[in-house]
């Protein structure tokens, strides 16, 4: 169980006994008492619910301790500045991507929380949003083809939409910001996109034996 669960299920245990007290106070004709009963239950109501869900909005997202994994991409050329891109990602999803371009570039949203949120449970979050192609000329990049992927899960609830919707919780925030990392491609690689500290970072590694 996480901590937001817990926060989650102990906001909702306080808001439920609260409001048994207020309705029996209420019985008892005691108008005031069940008034302020009331209130405070759907108070921890909302903290309940407002920490379930943070909690489902920051599942698309992975929590960043150090330098970490987040993808390993490899790339076939298929013709003249264009290339096939294979995407796997640590929790065994896959993917693989048409793209125009001369170089492969990544990138990625980074949430990052002050110590408040961190007492809470609230690590530096980040998520891989896009794919795209890259060219090396400026005048190119604004003629030719553009391939653009999307790298991010399809959510119900987006984290930064979140944001948008309650503005208190961007008290939380200490800093959001995007990253992105690029590499060349000019013959078939194989390369581990990584999520440090300090943003992405793109590693060439070898090619497996026996795969691709």
């Amino acid at each position: 169980m996480t901590v937001l669960t817990g926060l989650a299920a102990g906001f909702g245990l306080l808001s439920l006994a609260l409001l048994v007290v207020a309705v029996r106070t209420l019985r008892a004709r005691r108008w005031i008492g069940a008034a302020g009963g009331g209130t405070l239950g759907l108070l921890f109501a909302s903290l309940g619910a407002l920490s379930a869900t943070l909690g489902v909005s920051t599942q698309g997202y992975r929590a960043l301790t150090s330098e970490e994994l987040a993808a390993t991409v490899t790339t076939v050329p298929t013709g003249p500045r264009t290339f096939q891109a294979y995407v796997e990602f640590p929790d065994g999803r896959d993917t693989t991507l048409a793209v125009a371009g001369d170089q492969v570039l990544v990138d990625a949203r980074i949430l990052k929380w002050h110590a408040v949120g961190n007492l809470i449970g609230l690590r530096t979050q980040y998520e891989l949003d896009r794919l795209t192609g890259r060219y090396v000329d400026v005048g190119d990049e604004r003629a030719l083809e553009r391939s653009v992927h999307s790298l991010g899960r399809d959510s119900r609830l987006d984290l930064y939409e979140l944001l948008e919707r309650y503005s208190l919780l961007r008290l939380l925030v200490d800093a959001e910001y995007g990253s992105a990392t690029f590499v060349e491609v000019t013959e078939p690689g194989r390369f581990e996109v990584l999520v440090s500290t300090t943003g992405l970072l793109i590693r060439p590694v070898p090619f497996p034996e026996g795969g691709r």
